[in-house]
């Protein structure tokens, strides 16, 4: 916990005060350029990755990127991302995926979840993931078989993003977009789904390319 202080001081000294101009605008409202979904992982850290500064990215985080299908009583995703597509108006929506992901394990070993019933059901969102690997992915295994399952889930969660009514309605509009990467830890590299390809390829500096209907299976990074 002395680290977490010390850093709050350090922040309100030589961050804070700085630009304190600039973090007093931010009290006036946000006006973010993208809902960014990933994963609780601690090693992913989504400002850091894109370079953005606070005010700019609307997070969804949780374990495995996961973004439950509409449901009749929503929860908290559904929710959180409606608001940012119905009320702030974002027009792109990021499902980010991550290498070596503890979530993406489990769903493929369901019997190392151990004594943690709330991981296994909401890896149940997940299911179209664990047998899209198992009947496509047999031929990997360790580290290549989950960045396949943390590949093929960004999709399928996507594919669940879509049966949200507010992010329905945007693409019906052509006013959103959305987007599927992998943060490949132990590079930092990015990769995004690429549909004329069929796969995850390299983000470079142009416009990241959205991802249509119908979903295409990606090969392993």
């Amino acid at each position: 916990m002395q680290k977490l202080v010390q850093g709050i001081h350090d922040f309100r000294a030589h961050v804070f005060r700085p630009r304190r101009e600039w973090f007093e605008r931010l009290a006036d409202g946000q006006r973010p350029m993208a809902a960014f979904v990933t994963c609780s992982d601690s090693r992913v850290n989504p400002n850091l990755i894109t370079q953005t500064e606070p005010g700019e990215l609307f997070i969804v985080r949780n374990a495995g990127n996961i973004v439950p299908p509409h449901h009749p009583a929503p929860g908290g995703e559904e929710a959180t991302l409606e608001f940012a597509v119905a009320e702030l108006g974002i027009r792109d929506v990021i499902v980010c995926g991550h290498t070596r992901c503890g979530a993406m394990s489990g769903l493929l070993n369901p019997g190392a979840l151990g004594d943690l019933p709330a991981v296994r059901h909401w890896l149940g969102h997940a299911e179209a993931t664990r047998r899209i690997i198992r009947d496509k992915y047999a031929h990997l295994s360790d580290q290549a078989l989950l960045t396949a399952a943390a590949q093929e889930n960004v999709l399928v969660q996507l594919e669940n993003l879509r049966t949200h009514p507010a992010v329905a309605a945007g693409l019906a509009r052509g006013k959103l977009k959305l987007h599927g990467w992998v943060y490949k830890i132990e590079t930092g590299e990015v990769f995004a789904f690429d549909p004329g390809a069929g796969q995850f390829v390299p983000l470079t500096d142009r416009a990241p390319p959205e991802v249509p209907v119908p979903r295409l299976t990606a090969p392993a990074i």
